[in-house]
Formats: structure tokens, sequence, C-alpha cells
């Protein structure tokens, strides 16, 4: 089945030790999406002609920037900006704009305002990433039926951050008969409320450590609270936030 393809990267989040699979299997998606884009694929018309009518996010045109392939980025730029240029130039000779636009309804667009506006919100590597994610959604939901074991993963695992939580929670129905969806809801609910308690001591204590009364106390678990408590409420962060170490020195703190 088509599923079995993405049961490695699935299972391997789950057997990973981190505070959120799912975000872990987008962070890997996007890592392999920006190679990708820079990588021999550039050449190819095909995705040249991916790229040059759907650009890059904000986020991901950085990204690519900070990659060693600046030549390939130039390459892609350049034929993305011509034709941007090309269909706003014959855009804005046909059109005459009512004025005000940020005032006026989407719908209310120009076909220029429009065309412009479908670009900012499109990206080929966010494209990339969310294709392949609703397959290992398909996968997951596919392994918690047919391996009785990936339950196991998902109880042992330490949860989710809180959109990955609801957005299983939500699709659980429309993967899953009535009873398994039951079974998945409890596995989740069990998995996530509790090590959100689990980080929630961890925060708490990380926060004790800025008052002298606890300097010379040790750290427990709290030295990279603060990361990982970012990604539990706000999904996939940077990997320069999960590989910081840069903790406060007690002593230091008032």
């Amino acid at each position: 089945m088509k599923e079995q393809l993405y049961t490695i990267p699935v299972t391997d989040a789950f057997e990973s030790d981190c505070e959120c699979p799912l975000c872990k299997m987008k962070k890997d998606l996007e890592q392999n999406a920006i190679e990708y884009t820079l990588g021999p694929s550039y050449m190819e018309d095909d995705n040249r002609a991916l790229t040059d009518e759907m650009g890059f996010c904000e986020k991901h045109i950085e990204y690519l920037y900070q990659e060693k392939n600046r030549l390939g980025l130039a390459l892609i730029l350049s034929t993305h900006m011509a034709k941007i240029t090309k269909d706003l130039k014959k855009m804005s000779e046909n059109t005459i704009p009512s004025g005000k636009s940020l005032l006026r309804k989407k719908t209310d667009s120009s076909s220029l305002g429009s065309y412009v506006d479908k670009l900012h919100h499109n990206c080929f590597i966010c494209s990339r990433i969310n294709r392949t994610f609703d397959r290992y959604l398909d996968t997951l939901f596919h392994l918690y039926k047919k391996d009785r074991s990936f339950s196991q993963k998902i109880t042992s695992s330490k949860g989710f951050c809180t959109y990955h939580y609801a957005l299983l929670f939500d699709l659980a129905p429309d993967h899953l008969s009535k009873e398994e969806t039951k079974a998945f809801i409890s596995d989740i609910n069990s998995v996530y409320f509790s090590n959100m308690e689990r980080m929630q001591k961890d925060i708490e204590w990380f926060i004790n450590k800025f008052d002298y009364r606890y300097q010379n106390e040790p750290w427990k678990n709290s030295k990279d609270a603060l990361p990982r408590t970012i990604l539990k409420t706000h999904s996939s962060i940077t990997s320069d936030m999960e590989e910081s170490k840069s903790y406060p020195k007690a002593e230091q703190q008032t």
C-alpha cells in the first residue's frame, strides 16, 4: 500500500526523544525541501516553472539564503522575478484601481491585487512540505489501525504540541471507526495532558531558578524548558532555538 512508503519516517519520529513527533516530521520535511530546492532539481524545467509561479514565503526565502548555493538561489529568483514583472506589467496596463484597497474586502481586490495576494501566500517549499505531511498523517492513522504496537509508541512518547494534538483530535473520525476513534482520543489525551503537566513543572522550576533563593538548587530538567515550552505551545520552532544551550546563571539572577 502507498501508506507503507512513509512508515519509516513516522515510526522514527515517534521513537525519537522529542516533544512532538509531528513537529519533527515537519522539520525534517522542511530541511529536505530546502536541500531539494537548491539541489540539481532547480535546473529542471518543471521545477523551475513551479518556483517561478509560486515563489517562497518570507521564512523559507531566508532559509534558502542561509544555504551555501547562492548561485542556485540567484538563478531561481532571476526567472521568478522576470515572471512577476511580466505578469504585473500586463495587468497594470489593463487595470484601473478603485482606491483604498486596504479597506476593501479581498473579493473586491483588482486582478493585480489578487495576483500579488496569491503570490504572498504561496510558497514552493511550504507546498512541498504540506503535500508530504498530509501523507504522513494518513500513514499515522493507517499504522494505528493495522499495527497494535504503534499505539504504544504514541502513549510512550512525550506527547504533542498543542496545534498537532488538536489536529489529530479533529482528524481521527475521518480515518478511524467509531471505536477506534474513541481509543485513539483516549491515547492522545493521556499522553498530551500528562506531558503538558510535566512541561508545566519544568518551566515553573526554570522560573524559580531566577530567584536567588534557588541559586544553589539543581536545574533538574529545566535548563532547556523555555524552548521546549515554546515548541509545546507554538508548534515547530527553529533549529537555532532547539539547539541553544545558553542558559542563565542562577547567581546572576535577581
